[in-house]
């Protein structure tokens, strides 16, 4: 991490796309960058998809990471900081030169003892990197973040804070007002380091999608989306973002009737946020169907049944194989409407009992029945 310039990328929401747009600027600048997210592996040329089902890996998998980032000939590392990864230490011996806070809300409440420990552990990282930290200042806990000392601060923000949409003009090509934020806190980034705005737009113009997050698997004859959105907060941000679209009539969807396939992510954690999830696809979607994510020991079923209670003025379905979940909603789904698979995004396992990782994409199921 010595003979890297290292960017480190945490918060709730965003961090895997906020660290793709900053790889994706640094590179259109000239630069060789390595870089790790939920979603992929990248180093210079070359970018594999990350099987681990860990945001951030171990400090042995990190090292060796950047070793081989530096053989390479990168000049940045880009990495997506987690709070179970600063939890178990796995941010240390990184020396971070910048840290990016994306936004905070409710996950991993149990786990960490609270939503207070939670975005203690988050703080943590900026404490332990004392360069150039850089904050959404839109975000309710900016404030606590902003506390800590640095060398530099950086805000970014809609309408306020040092980067915002009034002085950065881009266009993003894909999905979801809140993509803003993510080119916000990229764009802050690259400024940081002296890369024109030129570089910035050119790059951010390129980006059509994503894997996973607000994937556009088919337009016609109804839309097919798979996102990753597996808290309340986020889920409601999925939908608000169709429900404004379909009124606007954008990908020709002709009315709002949303066929919404949801689980609950990850057995044996956060079961608070369970009925609250069933509460918010009760509040935007025609036709739920709930189904499995990752159980790992916990009974699936019992799962589903939870998230259903939130669930209280619309036709709902428990289906507890995700294929035939994922099937079903493709059956029912007529013209015009838009069908959102959520919660899984682009990972390629499923965890269950034992132990046992399943080979799994939700892009695949979709495709071989449509």
């Amino acid at each position: 991490a010595k003979k890297l310039i290292v960017i480190g990328v945490t918060g709730t929401s965003g961090k895997s796309t906020t660290v793709d747009f900053i790889t994706r600027i640094l590179e259109e600048a000239g630069n060789k960058v390595v870089s790790n997210s939920s979603i992929r592996f990248k180093m210079a040329d070359k970018e594999w998809k990350n099987e681990l089902k860990m945001g951030m890996p171990g400090r042995f998998f990190m090292q060796k990471l950047l070793k081989q980032g530096v053989a390479a000939g990168c000049k940045y590392a880009v990495l997506e900081v987690t709070s179970e990864g600063i939890k178990q230490h796995r941010h240390l011996f990184i020396n971070f030169d910048t840290v990016v806070f994306t936004n905070l809300s409710k996950e991993h409440v149990e786990s960490h003892g609270g939503f207070e420990n939670y975005r203690s552990e988050k703080l943590k990282l900026f404490k332990a990197a004392k360069n150039v930290h850089i904050v959404n200042s839109d975000d309710e806990n900016a404030k606590y973040f902003l506390e800590i000392s640095a060398n530099q601060k950086v805000t970014f923000g809609l309408e306020s804070g040092d980067i915002n949409l009034k002085n950065t003009r881009f266009k993003l090509n894909i999905l979801g007002d809140f993509n803003n934020y993510n080119a916000l806190a990229a764009i802050a980034v690259a400024k940081t380091y002296g890369i024109s705005m030129e570089a910035c737009r050119k790059a951010l113009e390129k980006v059509r999608g994503v894997p996973g997050r607000m994937e556009v698997i088919q337009k016609d004859p109804f839309l097919v989306i798979v996102d990753y959105a597996h808290t309340p907060d986020q889920l409601e941000k999925v939908y608000q973002t169709f429900s404004s679209w379909s009124e606007n009539s954008k990908f020709e969807i002709l009315n709002s009737k949303f066929v919404c396939v949801l689980g609950s992510c990850g057995g044996g954690r956060d079961t608070w946020k369970r009925p609250v999830l069933g509460k918010v696809a009760d509040r935007y979607c025609n036709q739920i169907i709930i189904t499995n994510e990752d159980p790992y020991d916990e009974d699936p079923l019992e799962i589903m049944e939870q998230v259903a209670s939130g669930i209280k003025n619309h036709p709902h379905h428990i289906v507890l194989d995700r294929k035939e979940a994922i099937k079903k909603a493709i059956a029912l789904a007529e013209p015009g409407n838009a069908v959102i698979i959520t919660g899984k995004g682009s990972e390629p396992l499923m965890c269950v009992a034992g132990g046992k990782k399943i080979p799994w994409s939700d892009k695949q199921v979709v495709l071989s029945n449509i």
